[in-house]
C-alpha cells in the first residue's frame, strides 16, 4: 500500500508540473531552495562529474539584473548587440516541432489577449522573462566550457530535479531559455570567470492561481506517437 501511495504522489507530481508564467510575491524559505537543490543534485551524471553550478538571486539582486537587462531589451539600437551563444532552436523548423512552437506560443496569446498585429503587447511579454514573471527567486545555470554534450544532458536532468522537488512542495518553476543572448551581461553581472557560460535561468516561487496565463496546459502526445516497443 506505501509503495503505491508513493507511485501515485511520483506521477502526480510529474503529471501537474508545467510552466509558471505569474507569481505571487510570497517569499520562498532559504531552507526550502537549499533542500529543493540538495535534491537536484542527486541527479545521474556521466562519471559522477556534476557539471552545474547554480546562482541563486532574489531580493535587490535580482530586481537589479532585471533592470539591466530590461535597459537592454527595451533599446532595438543596443538589443542588436546581444546575441545567443548557442543555439537552442533548430536553424530549420519542420513539423512536427514548428506546428507544436506555433500552437504553445499562440495559445499563450490567445489567453492574453494578444493578436498578431500587437506587436508592442508580444514584446512587453517576452519582457516578463527578465523579471522571472515576478518571481521572488531566480536561478541562473552556468556550466564550465570544457564540459561537452553529455554534461548538457546531465544538466537538464539536473534541472528537472529542481522543477519536481519545487512541485513537490507546492512551487512552480518556469525554465526561461529567454536569457542566452544575453549571457555576456549576465556573465559581468555574476562575476563569472571565462571558463563559466551561461545555460540559462529559472523562475522559483507560488503560483498566481488567479493569472490567466497559468491556465495554460499544454499538450502531449499519447505514447504511441513517440514509443516503438522492439519484443
Amino acid at each position: 500500500m506505501i509503495e503505491t501511495d508513493v507511485q501515485s504522489c511520483v506521477d502526480r507530481v510529474l503529471l501537474e508540473r508545467r510552466s509558471v508564467r505569474a507569481f505571487l510575491p510570497d517569499q520562498v524559505a532559504r531552507e526550502d531552495i537549499e533542500q529543493i537543490l540538495r535534491c537536484a543534485a542527486r541527479a545521474p551524471s556521466g562519471t559522477n562529474t556534476q557539471p552545474w553550478m547554480v546562482h541563486v538571486l532574489q531580493g535587490a539582486s535580482k530586481e537589479r539584473l532585471s533592470r539591466e537587462i530590461l535597459t537592454v531589451y527595451d533599446c532595438p539600437e543596443h538589443r542588436a548587440q546581444h546575441t545567443e551563444e548557442y543555439p537552442y532552436y533548430p536553424e530549420r523548423w519542420i513539423p512536427p516541432f514548428i506546428d507544436r512552437r506555433r500552437k504553445v506560443g499562440w495559445d499563450l496569446y490567445s489567453l492574453l489577449g494578444l493578436t498578431r498585429d500587437n506587436k508592442p503587447g508580444m514584446h512587453s511579454q517576452l519582457a516578463r522573462n527578465f523579471t522571472f514573471f515576478d518571481a521572488p527567486v531566480a536561478f541562473m545555470f552556468t556550466v564550465d566550457r570544457v564540459m561537452s554534450h553529455g554534461s548538457w544532458l546531465d544538466y537538464g536532468m539536473f534541472m528537472q530535479n529542481i522543477m519536481i522537488a519545487a512541485q513537490a512542495r507546492g512551487l512552480g518553476t518556469c525554465a526561461q531559455a529567454a536569457f542566452r543572448p544575453y549571457h555576456r551581461l549576465i556573465a559581468s553581472y555574476l562575476e563569472l570567470p571565462a571558463s563559466q557560460t551561461l545555460v540559462c535561468g529559472m523562475a522559483l516561487g507560488y503560483a498566481d492561481p488567479t493569472a490567466i496565463e497559468n491556465s495554460l496546459v499544454t499538450e502531449r502526445d499519447e505514447i504511441e506517437a513517440f514509443v516503438r516497443f522492439h519484443d
